[in-house]
């Protein structure tokens, strides 16, 4: 797919489309999978292979809010470890302090 044919959209702009049934989901087909079809869609998609295992139960999803830009001092190493992954280590260094939040504030509820 070329460069030229991407378009992006803000989650706002996404979902005023959505409100105006401006999107091209066939949600009737969507909603007609079976678990078992979209399991096997999702074995013959490549895209895939390295997810198959992966127990999704328990995923929740995040809806991405504004960011504040801040000062932290962190260990050379902790650093090291994030980078070594690539593009948007900053983006799961917020990912793993979101869920020690999260499980902080179940155990206090809980």
């Amino acid at each position: 797919m070329s460069k030229e044919n991407i378009v992006r959209y803000s989650l706002e702009q996404i979902r005023e489309k959505v409100a105006k049934g401006d999107d091209r989901t066939d949600w009737a087909r969507v909603e007609a999978l079976t678990d078992e079809d979209i399991k096997s869609a999702m074995r013959d998609d490549p895209d895939w292979a390295e997810f198959m295992d992966i127990d999704w139960s328990k995923a929740t999803i995040v809806y991405p809010t504004p960011k504040k830009a801040v000062s932290i001092r962190l260990d050379e190493d902790v650093i090291a470890f994030f980078k070594k992954s690539g593009k948007g280590y900053q983006t799961r260094m917020n990912a793993v302090l979101r869920h020690f939040m999260t499980e902080q504030k179940k155990s206090k509820n809980g």
